[in-house]
């Protein structure tokens, strides 16, 4: 087995990106070498675990007798075996992520891969039970220890070789990928070894030859550079975890993302793991409803992890995640209506089961809450991607593995406990899905970027039809002065929906005083400037706290103008922008500016096209122009700050508003 660990200082041109927009859509990705192969990397590993495991814990409960491992118990051991690996070596293995180049990591584990399976083709084929049961358990954490080795690996290579607006797709595939291979795993691996006299000998075979295609396929997969090749690895996994937790604390919308990650495998952990009580004692049916159940579930989070990227509009949209909150607590809800009054009956085969229309009900629940799942977890993979510092990512990712993996335990344990309690598996999901509406809201307040991008895009997709061209002027990383004309009370939010990174707006003191918008900005910490003439230190106050948001490189917007239009046209630009830019250079930074214009606003529900007593007025009459009516924005290439004047700004964006 060799070892095929290097530092290299620089990226290959193999994993260099073109531009996101050459591909359509995510599955053009597998055309792509810097994707394809690790993608079926992924999804061989997926699978090949998930056939051994599952046709392990089939032959334990049905076939073998084993008196130390009676069948009631075999499933949990053997899931138990599998974890153990993730909270003893996750800190480790996010350090070598780290320090290491990935693609060798990855093709170190694949060796690691066929090794394991050897040996499991061993006990699988062993006709002693003696030797059979303690080397497959052994070869289970063993199989545990690669997956613990893959994880960071297979979340800190995809930004290296996806660009920004690539990430969502590119985790949505990967997603869908897992899944799906899981279901076929289990199926492949309980068929196979269900085959008299032969079923463990296929398996055996199965498992060796998934392993070493797994491997071949990784040889394909381009070099992905070490992020920090002169890291110093700590061999304590206690100490590197709590290290690494504190190290994720530092960015809050990371660390809350993680618990949120988190949350969803506690919460699908209940449902997956209630499955076959669920289809035996609920709904009166045989081991293939179970089945069944699995391949509702699986499907629903490939589809909802596919979505992604057609709702977000090939960005990372973190506004999906409290949609996907709300779907999954929805349908756990209806799911316990639907599920608590079925009449008693003998088992039914999956034919008579479909047959009853009141199993459809439970059908369509399983599938739109695993689909809201995949619509909640890929954006927060994404932005944990995105935002973690490159240098630590794997082992941000390592940490979040690890509270994974504790969470999965804590839901085993309180599910348990229920049962136990005498509550029924209807019940647990309806506590489920409550619980899931009362963290989601919590997280939602600790990180109201989550709130504030929900918001932005319910805006954009259902009150307008949003259209943003030239997005990719809009800066991915690094301060940015953002400038836009001003037609309605909703045009900051337009904005947020139209960048993937969080916006600070310097805004009117007035609007802070509205009830519902003045309430949402606060929650953006947007910053309210009042004129110098009314309020001296409040106008200084308000610049210097633009200036700090320069400083920690985010994105500022303004709107030159100092208020809404009152007829629809773009009026003279105030020295604002120029003190901004003033105060930047003070700072030593050279700040690009980037034109934007809002286009076919004037006129609708929030702008001020309503003649009221000789005023106009905004929201005055709802829905004078429809519904879903088409607006846009253009955003224009960027202005280096020496060239910007009010004059010069302003003839930029008068040619946006027209284009």
């Amino acid at each position: 087995m060799s070892v095929e660990l290097s530092t290299p200082q620089a990226a290959p041109a193999a994993l260099a990106t073109p531009l996101a927009d050459a591909h359509p859509n995510q599955f053009a990705l597998l055309g792509q070498r810097r994707f394809a192969p690790f993608f079926w990397t992924q999804f061989s590993g997926a699978a090949n675990d998930n056939l051994f495991k599952f046709a392990f814990t089939v032959m334990v409960t049905y076939q073998l007798s084993v008196g130390w491992l009676p069948p009631a118990l075999a499933g949990l051991a053997i899931g138990a075996l599998f974890i153990l690996p993730f909270l003893l070596f996750s800190a480790t293995s996010g350090q070598l992520t780290d320090k290491f180049e990935k693609t060798g990591i990855i093709r170190f584990v694949k060796n690691l891969e066929v090794v394991i399976m050897g040996i499991a083709a061993v006990g699988f084929m062993s006709g002693n039970i003696n030797v059979q049961v303690p080397v497959l358990l052994g070869c289970t954490f063993l199989m545990g220890l690669h997956s613990t080795l893959f994880g960071p690996v297979k979340f800190a290579y995809l930004p290296q070789a996806l660009a920004e607006r690539e990430l969502t797709g590119g985790n949505g595939m990967v997603e869908m990928g897992t899944f799906v291979a899981i279901l076929l795993g289990n199926i492949v691996g309980g068929l196979m070894v269900a085959v008299p006299s032969v079923g463990p000998h296929y398996v055996a075979v199965s498992c060796v030859a998934l392993a070493l295609v797994g491997r071949a396929v990784a040889q394909f997969i381009p070099k992905a550079p070490a992020t920090d090749p002169g890291l110093k690895i700590n061999w304590n996994p206690v100490s590197e975890t709590w290290r690494n937790l504190k190290l994720a604390k530092t960015n809050l919308v990371v660390f809350r993302s993680m618990l949120g990650i988190s949350w969803m495998w506690f919460f699908g952990a209940v449902f997956l793991s209630q499955f076959p009580s669920f289809a035996k004692e609920v709904l009166h049916g045989d081991e293939h409803v179970a089945s069944l159940l699995l391949v509702v579930f699986s499907i629903g989070i490939a589809t909802g992890s596919l979505l992604c990227e057609v709702l977000s509009r090939r960005h990372v949209e973190i506004g999906l995640v409290p949609l996907g909150a709300i779907g999954m607590s929805v349908f756990a809800v209806d799911l316990y209506f639907a599920s608590r009054g079925l009449p008693a009956s003998s088992l039914m085969g999956v034919g008579s089961f479909m047959g009853q229309p009141a199993h459809w009900r439970v059908m369509v629940d399983l599938a739109l809450l695993s689909l809201f799942a995949g619509l909640y977890s890929v954006p927060m993979y994404a932005l944990i991607q995105l935002r973690s510092q490159p240098t630590h990512r794997a082992r941000i990712i390592a940490a979040n593995n690890i509270l994974n993996a504790l969470f999965m335990i804590v839901s085993a344990i309180l599910a348990g406990a229920l049962l136990k309690a005498n509550f029924s598996i209807p019940q647990i999901f309806l506590f489920t899905g409550l619980a899931n509406a009362v963290v989601a809201f919590y997280i939602f307040m600790l990180v109201p970027e989550y709130l504030l991008r929900f918001i932005a895009l319910m805006a954009s997709r259902c009150i307008y039809r949003f259209k943003v061209t030239g997005d990719q002027n809009i800066p991915a990383q690094g301060a940015a002065v953002l400038t836009c004309n001003h037609v309605s009370f909703i045009d900051p939010v337009l904005l947020m929906a139209a960048s993937s990174r969080p916006i600070y707006f310097l805004m009117d003191h007035r609007i802070f005083k509205m009830p519902v918008l003045g309430w949402l900005f606060r929650l953006a910490r947007a910053i309210p400037v009042a004129p110098r003439a009314e309020d001296p230190a409040a106008y200084e106050a308000a610049f210097e706290a633009a200036a700090k948001v320069l400083r920690e490189g985010d994105l500022l917007a303004i709107f030159p103008e100092g208020g809404i239009t009152q007829d629809g046209e773009l009026q003279p630009f105030k020295g604002g922008v120029m003190k901004i830019l003033e105060n930047a250079e003070r700072d030593g930074l050279q700040v690009p500016v980037i034109p934007m214009a809002l286009t076919n606003l004037w006129g609708s529900f929030f702008s001020r096209a309503e003649l009221v007593n000789g005023q106009r007025v905004a929201m005055a009459r709802p829905f004078r122009r429809g519904m879903f009516n088409r607006v846009g924005l253009n955003a224009g290439a960027a202005m280096a700050s020496a060239e910007v004047q009010p004059e010069v700004l302003r003839a930029r964006v008068a040619a946006l508003m027209t284009a």
